[in-house]
């Protein structure tokens, strides 16, 4: 039986490790937008899980690489003629967000099995972990699977299958941070204040998560490049034709400017439940272990709306190629999110206290 010191000190090594691949998920998500940004991510036709860790490194590798990049449909109507240094630019941005996918599989899968050896792990990890590891698992399958969307029929990917995949990310990394905080040594508050504040604590992250996939959806249709003013949206509050398409449910999904706007008024939707969230905090209670996180994700939100209406104005003079600064402020919104995510994790992690330790009255949940 380990000692309560031998737990605090194996628990601390698993934290911090689930730190680092949390760090790598975030540069991933970044990654992934730039790959998006820089229609990078049909460059590479095939998916090789192994085999594809090896660029080309001769010139005939890459005239194959580009031939077979000339069979799609985004080649022939968009792209027909590109040089090879141009194809060489999209192919890197993607073979760098796929090899990064494989780090990341690496990082959590080796650590996780030398620690299980070493006996780190309490047996009650053991599972999340393995779910953890399927979860990552499944996030690669999706990437083919959305990338496999555009080879054939589209010219791009399906925005479906992007917002798909980009939520997925941001599941996967909020899984692992809340894991990893809960391991943590805090006490919960008094159950008072869990009861009265753990209801607007899951609306922030379910409203959080709902806005991620907006903007994947935002993403997969290009829609950051059409309507590019604030407050107001084609010069109204509320501009006419946002149920063009039959059936009306498909405006939701496929009819940009409803995609757009949608995205717009849940985030003020998300900061009027920040607000909330924060008022509700200081009515009923003064400790400052709930105080603080609930400012913090106040603070975040605001910062991440600003960074998204610079995005948005950023765009109106896009002329087909983004420039440096355009696409730094867009990834810098892409990112942003992840510490909207784990703020609002947090907050919530304030809420239920560390994980029980084995043999205490409470069990982990």
């Amino acid at each position: 039986m380990k000692t309560e010191a031998e737990i605090a000190r194996d628990r601390t090594i698993v934290r911090w490790w689930l730190y680092s691949v949390c760090a790598l998920i975030l540069t991933m998500v970044v990654v992934g937008g730039a790959t998006r940004l820089t229609e990078s991510g049909l460059s590479i036709t095939e998916w090789k899980p192994i085999h594809g860790v090896i660029p080309p490194l001769s010139e005939a590798q890459w005239e194959e690489e580009l031939e077979k990049y000339r069979q799609i449909p985004e080649y022939q109507l968009i792209n027909k003629g590109m040089s090879m240094e141009e194809f060489q630019f999209i192919f890197w941005w993607e073979w760098g967000h796929r090899l990064l996918g494989r780090v990341i599989g690496i990082a959590f899968f080796v650590p996780m099995v030398v620690f299980w050896a070493q006996g780190r792990l309490e047996s009650w990890i053991k599972p999340w972990l393995v779910f953890g590891l399927v979860l990552g698992g499944l996030q690669g399958a999706v990437g083919w699977w959305m990338v496999a969307s555009g080879l054939t029929e589209r010219t791009d990917v399906s925005q479906y299958r992007l917002a798909t995949h980009l939520t997925l990310a941001f599941i996967i990394f909020a899984y692992l941070f809340w894991f990893a905080r809960r391991l943590a040594p805090h006490p919960a508050p008094d159950r008072s204040d869990q009861a009265a504040l753990l209801p607007a604590g899951w609306m922030v992250l379910g409203l959080v998560f709902l806005q991620l996939f907006l903007g994947g959806l935002v993403a997969g249709l290009n829609a950051g490049f059409t309507f590019n003013t604030w407050p107001l949206m084609d010069g109204q509050i509320i501009p006419s034709g946002l149920l063009a398409m039959s059936p009306w449910w498909l405006n939701a999904f496929e009819n940009v400017m409803t995609v757009q706007f949608q995205h717009r008024m849940t985030a003020y939707l998300l900061a009027a439940a920040v607000l909330y969230l924060v008022w509700r905090t200081y009515r009923t209670t003064g400790n400052s272990r709930l105080r603080r996180p609930a400012l913090v994700i106040a603070a975040f939100t605001v910062i991440q709306m600003v960074f998204g209406i610079a995005t948005l104005l950023g765009f109106g003079n896009y002329t087909g190629t983004l420039s440096m600064h355009q696409l730094a402020v867009a990834l810098v919104h892409q990112g942003f999110a992840v510490f909207v995510l784990a703020a609002s994790i947090e907050y919530l992690v304030a809420l239920k206290g560390h994980f029980a330790r084995p043999g205490s009255v409470s069990t982990p949940v």
